[in-house]
């Protein structure tokens, strides 16, 4: 719950009509939204100081990870997402990445560096943000050049040279082990200065782990092949400079769905929850400063022997005590519980959502009258009944019946009254597999 959430039945007051459409929106397609969830989070402000306290400390070019357990539909994709906001208020870079079989392979960390650079974002770039920051970066490189006086703006060669000068010194550290980072980027300053924009773009498209560039814009800069699992690291480790170096303090990494590795060979699940452990390694190290790694599971993925535990190493690192009471989890924990919802936490969540839509509806004394919080609770659980008395999957079906079904009416039509004119169905082409094999055979219809 958002600590400056107003209280049920009042308006949010600096809500802007585009957020608040954002939201809206994507709850009625039942998704979680990119942004705004601060505006309806539930049972989050219990993570807020120590999370705060992380990000304070990526900003000042420490490191921090935490592993995110929850089974479905407690909210792990929607609390990455809440995080990745109050990220970006404290200028991090954020990308999300869903970890699968075949798309995003974790043993594949060129291919996890790839999609990060693909949903790379900040809070004034949509992914990929990749070329902005870099463009940035030398911006911010020239400045400081220009600002030491020892190079006239006018003599584009000798400010060429210092700028070259000033980014090798910034990547010292990086082109020790990857060279090849540093020479990309080199390549694609020089490429933009002489105004040969397709080899720009190659080489921008390779510094983002894109395969099959343009074997000449390669040989301009120097560089050879396509980035591989071992370069990987380094590529992480030079991207955080130059996030670092041009106002982005850190980045804050998503890897979300990381129980998808128990569903594969087992050899396949070996490579990926070592390259796990090598990558905590290397925070643990030091070698990742400005970084802030989350990555989210379900319980069994932590404790199950096709999981965590599967390699011991890996499962120390993790091992977080959950046999107390979870009022008593700590927000510090290398682990953090969601607890899921109950009937009282999803009306709670609806209350919000009314109010939120509320704050845009052409009758918002309408919307609060005829969705007042008794029917919320009865709708609540209804759903909650149709899904098997499963509450935990119930909010994203709750939530799409909610805006699509009730509100949505209510606001467009003046004669509709959801408890006379409205009856609860769930039918199989509108819920995902865990919902469908939660809920009762057929169309379920309840009178509210």
């Amino acid at each position: 719950m958002s600590t400056n959430r107003p209280p049920s039945g009042s308006q949010p007051a600096s809500v802007s009509a585009a957020r608040r459409r954002d939201v809206v929106d994507a709850l009625r397609r039942g998704t979680v939204p990119q942004f705004g969830l601060d505006l309806f989070a539930v049972g989050l402000d219990r993570f807020e100081r120590a999370l705060d306290d992380d990000l304070t400390v990526v900003t000042r070019g420490g490191a921090a990870f935490h592993a995110v357990r929850g089974d479905y539909g407690s909210g792990k994709t929607f609390f990455a997402r809440w995080l990745a906001e109050r990220a970006k208020r404290m200028g991090l870079a954020t990308a999300e990445i869903q970890i699968s079989e075949t798309e995003t392979p974790l043993h594949k960390l060129e291919t996890v560096y790839r999609r990060l650079t693909e949903r790379l974002s900040t809070a004034s770039h949509a992914p990929s943000a990749l070329r902005a920051i870099v463009d940035s970066w030398f911006y911010t490189l020239e400045e400081e050049v220009l600002d030491a006086d020892d190079v006239s703006e006018d003599d584009t060669e000798a400010l060429g040279k210092a700028v070259d000068a000033l980014m090798e010194s910034r990547l010292a550290e990086v082109a020790r082990t990857t060279p090849a980072f540093a020479a990309a980027l080199r390549g694609y300053r020089h490429a933009k200065a002489a105004g040969d924009a397709a080899t720009a773009e190659a080489l921008i498209a390779w510094l983002g782990g894109q395969k099959s560039v343009a074997a000449g814009a390669r040989r301009t800069a120097g560089v050879r092949g396509d980035l591989d699992h071992f370069a990987a690291l380094g590529f992480l480790q030079g991207l955080l400079t130059v996030l670092r170096d041009c106002g982005h303090p850190g980045l804050l990494l998503v890897l979300d769905e990381i129980e998808t590795l128990q569903r594969v060979r087992g050899d396949v699940r070996e490579k990926g929850l070592n390259a796990l452990r090598q990558l905590l390694d290397e925070i643990d190290a030091g070698r990742f400063p400005g970084l802030f790694l989350v990555i989210t599971g379900t319980p069994a993925f932590y404790d199950g022997q096709q999981g965590v535990q599967r390699l011991p190493p890996l499962a120390q690192r993790l091992a977080t005590d959950f046999t107390t009471d979870p009022r008593f989890d700590s927000p510090r924990a290398v682990q953090l519980r969601l607890a899921g919802f109950d009937l009282e936490r999803l009306g709670e969540l609806g209350r919000s959502v009314r109010d939120l839509y509320a704050g845009a509806a052409r009758n918002p004394d309408r919307i609060t009258e005829l969705v007042d919080n008794a029917y919320i609770a009865e709708l609540a659980t209804a759903v909650t009944g149709g899904l098997g008395g499963q509450v935990g999957i119930a909010p994203r079906v709750f939530l799409r019946k909610l805006v699509a079904d009730v509100l949505d009416r209510v606001d467009e039509f003046d004669d509709f009254d959801p408890r006379r004119h409205y009856a609860l169905t769930l039918s199989s082409a509108e819920l995902s597999e865990a919902e469908r094999s939660a809920a009762s055979a057929g169309d379920i219809e309840l009178d509210l």
